[in-house]
């Protein structure tokens, strides 16, 4: 099946991405960690810029905005999945059966992800709200500044999480 997507070079874009059988890897702040160094050696291979973030338990949504004349998100993606993944201890990773096993692929994220070219500054300032409030709409916080895996504490430097 071909998927299409949106490949706008130089767009900014809202993502989706989930974990196999919604896992809550990230409940383990050591694979928060393995996860912005993925993202981190992915920055320094492909640059891209992280306009907001929110890595939840089991999911993570974030806006990216790519340089100009770049559209290639997906080989991104795919990068990031992957130098998580060969963060994960053998012994901790889950037994992989049927076609993952055919394909050689680990049972860790959803093969796919959800993305959304941001139209306009008001789209963009919609989706900043949403990626931030997503740990209360979850049921996490009850103050979206009280969750430590949020860019929240970027935007507005003098919100930190509560103890």
């Amino acid at each position: 099946m071909q998927y299409r997507r949106d490949n706008t070079p130089g767009g900014t874009y809202f993502f989706t991405v989930v974990m196999f059988r919604r896992w809550p890897w990230f409940s383990d702040a050591r694979h928060v960690a393995h996860l912005r160094q993925a993202f981190a050696d992915e920055k320094a291979r492909r640059p891209f810029e992280i306009n907001a973030i929110v890595v939840m338990p089991d999911h993570l949504h974030t806006i990216w905005t790519l340089p100009e004349g770049d559209s290639d998100y997906s080989t991104r993606w795919r990068n990031i999945k992957r130098g998580f993944t060969a963060k994960v201890p053998a012994e901790e990773r889950p037994a992989v059966w049927g076609s993952r096993a055919d394909k050689q692929e680990q049972a860790i994220w959803q093969r796919r992800f959800w993305e959304h070219r941001i139209l306009d500054e008001r789209d963009f300032a919609n989706h900043v709200q949403y990626i931030h409030h997503n740990p209360v709409k979850h049921g996490y916080v009850e103050r979206p500044e009280d969750w430590p895996y949020s860019s929240i504490h970027r935007h507005h430097p003098t919100l930190r999480p509560t103890p």
